[in-house]
């Protein structure tokens, strides 16, 4: 079959499975698979797959087909224009994620010292120090093996020397230091809604990097309340947020008392993204 008979095609089984982005997931499959880029579908419409691009295309189209997110099929994800390695064992790094980066990059200066909390593929804490000088990062998470794809995304970047990975609940221990900054995206779903999400979200990504609890904000309770152990004196902490949970974050940080200058950040598209907060 040729390149545009074999997109075509594709797109077709992806949109009667409800695929939303049908004819981009199809193009990048069929990308991957021949190793082409964008241009190819316009330019070389009559190229031929050979019978291993074939299978290899059927095979992932399948994978495709039953909702299992792309990235995860092709095993990485561009992020801040970085590239990172992702499996099931980590969240997909998403563009509203970048968001936190950039706000984050605006107050670090270099030399600074990072805590990455909930860190899953590195992709935040790697994207600030691959964008900043002479910075430092330690990055927790929970899981292992969401810690093996994070040294692996570092040492792929050039930064395993400036960051460390600690397998932790939260936060490491105070031996670690105080940061200039703390970031985070920790789980902020509440527990009910998780089934009501897209099949690519509920079926596919860790569930453990999802759930907030019953109402969602159990880890910015955690964090508010130990944060401060681990900032230094005029320290930043950035949040990540879910687009309807800015007013009980900001009062979960008020209501601790040590903490100024919160504030709700709203992303390029006015949506609530980011809670940021000073440390006395």
């Amino acid at each position: 079959m040729n390149y545009l008979d074999s997109y075509n095609e594709a797109k077709e089984i992806l949109i009667s499975a409800g695929v939303k982005e049908a004819g981009l997931d199809a193009r990048l499959l069929l990308e991957y698979v021949c190793k082409t880029d964008h241009s190819a579908l316009f330019v070389h419409p009559e190229r031929e797959l050979t019978e291993d691009e074939e299978e290899s295309f059927k095979e992932m189209l399948l994978r495709r087909k039953n909702r299992e997110p792309l990235a995860y099929i092709l095993g990485f994800w561009e992020f801040m224009g970085l590239e990172f390695k992702v499996n099931r064992d980590v969240l997909i790094p998403e563009q509203d994620s970048e968001f936190l980066v950039e706000e984050a990059l605006r107050y670090c200066e270099d030399g600074f010292r990072i805590l990455d909390l909930c860190t899953g593929s590195g992709c935040i804490a790697l994207s600030i120090l691959n964008y900043t000088n002479e910075t430092v990062a330690v990055c927790t998470d929970i899981s292992d093996k969401a810690l093996e794809i994070a040294r692996e995304n570092a040492k792929e970047l050039g930064l395993s020397d400036r960051c460390e990975f600690i397998r932790t609940d939260l936060f490491p221990d105070n031996s670690c230091g105080r940061a200039d900054i703390i970031v985070s995206n920790p789980p902020y779903i509440a527990r009910s809604v998780i089934e009501s999400l897209e099949s690519e979200v509920k079926d596919y990504e860790p569930r453990i990097a999802l759930d907030g609890d019953e109402d969602g904000l159990l880890f910015y309770r955690r964090i508010a309340e130990r944060a401060g152990e681990f900032l230094f004196s005029s320290g930043y902490l950035f949040l990540e947020i879910g687009y309807d949970q800015a007013d009980a974050v900001t009062d979960i940080l008020q209501r601790e008392g040590c903490y100024h200058e919160i504030e709700v950040v709203k992303d390029f598209s006015g949506n609530t993204r980011v809670v940021k907060a000073c440390y006395y």
